[in-house]
């Protein structure tokens, strides 16, 4: 039997795709599409492509809404002696915010920052410690030696950056510098007790004629007593005498400057301490009322006053514990982490207060010096 011709072998007008009166092999193309059931198979088929990519589209536009509600936003409480007026505290919160984006996070969408402040009274520390812990942090952040050994007590578990200690292997809040052991590691703020010594040597360098030299030192802080030990082994090697005096919190440090006042004190060496910090200014002031020359272990204490100031960068720490912070958030153990030291130290002097002190720096010693406050 012969195969029907095609329907559309002779179209108005041309001539068939196949050949005038050519017998078909395979069905037209024509005559298919023109078939009502396989348009109907064919509209069914654009209908589901099309359902298919809105449903992909949709799914797609959504992906980042849900991606994003189920984001983890992880907290650190930052337990602090200073206040919340304290002009530090800003530029602190920044530097920690730059080691955290070093890392890869960024503030408020992956990490918050929770502040607990001790105004300067460090009999608040352990309540304020307790509190975080109990809010359940993932972990916790402290400048101070007197601050961390608080938290240490506190919690065994949650991780613990540390950002100003002294001799944090001394006072006991890690093993060892290279291998911490617990639940606590950071940036050590002094390499060694040896920084003590410089000071004062840089302090007898801005004044030769001194003789007596008084040390401040806050015998509730752990670190404080080696500190001391090298600035009297400092002292004989200079020739000079040296008294201690003791200041635990701010009524205290009045006390103290009334003593220094009743002996023949010509300089004053203010040793690195959270509640001297807080109290930069009233000591810068103390200091000036009774024309004491006195170098200080924070440059802040030289802005706020203060004659001079030998120490390594407190915001280059905090970044440095930033670092730390986002390391341990993305799983490091504290354990782990070596505890780092400051490596470059900063001489500044504040040429105001030489002036009102009628000081006038050696040359030598300005050469030297990082930074001048004028």
């Amino acid at each position: 039997m012969k195969s029907p011709r095609c329907q559309h072998d002779n179209p108005p007008g041309g001539t068939s795709p196949v050949g005038r009166g050519a017998l078909l092999a395979t069905p037209c193309p024509a005559c298919v599409a023109c078939t009502p059931p396989a348009r109907n198979a064919c509209t069914r088929r654009r209908l589901l492509a099309l359902s298919a990519a809105l449903l992909a589209g949709l799914l797609a536009a959504a992906w980042p809404l849900a991606a994003t509600a189920q984001r983890r936003v992880y907290r650190v409480g930052w337990l602090l002696q200073t206040g919340p007026e304290d002009p530090i505290i800003p530029r602190a919160a920044e530097a920690i915010r730059q080691g955290l984006r070093e890392q890869g996070w960024v503030e408020a969408s992956d990490v918050t920052l929770e502040h607990r402040y001790a105004r300067g009274n460090q009999d608040l520390l352990p309540e304020l410690a307790a509190d975080l812990v109990r809010a359940k942090v993932d972990v916790i952040l402290v400048g101070t030696t007197a601050a961390a050994l608080v938290a240490g007590k506190a919690t065994t578990t949650t991780p613990i950056v540390f950002a100003l200690a002294i001799d944090p292997v001394g006072v006991g809040l890690v093993s060892s510098l290279a291998r911490p052991g617990g639940n606590v590691t950071g940036v050590s703020f002094i390499a060694g007790p040896e920084l003590a010594g410089k000071a004062l040597q840089l302090l007898k360098e801005a004044t030769p004629r001194v003789t007596r030299v008084a040390v401040l030192w806050n015998p509730a802080n752990a670190g404080h007593a080696p500190l001391v030990k090298e600035t009297e082994v400092a002292a004989r090697a200079l020739g000079v005498g040296l008294r201690a005096f003791e200041a635990r919190g701010s009524a205290a440090v009045d006390q103290a400057f009334a003593a220094i006042s009743q002996e023949q004190i010509g300089a004053l060496v203010v040793l690195t301490d959270g509640v001297f910090f807080v109290h930069r200014v009233r000591i810068a002031q103390l200091a000036a009322q009774h024309r004491l020359p006195a170098i200080y272990g924070l440059q802040e204490h030289a802005e706020a006053g203060g004659l001079m100031a030998y120490t390594p960068s407190l915001l280059d720490n905090f970044r440095r514990a930033g670092i730390y912070l986002g390391k341990i958030l993305r799983g490091a153990r504290p354990a782990d982490l070596p505890v780092e030291q400051p490596t470059k130290f900063e001489l500044v002097i504040n040429m105001k207060t030489a002036s009102a002190l009628g000081l006038t720096i050696p040359p030598a010693l300005l050469l030297r010096a990082d930074r001048l406050i004028e």
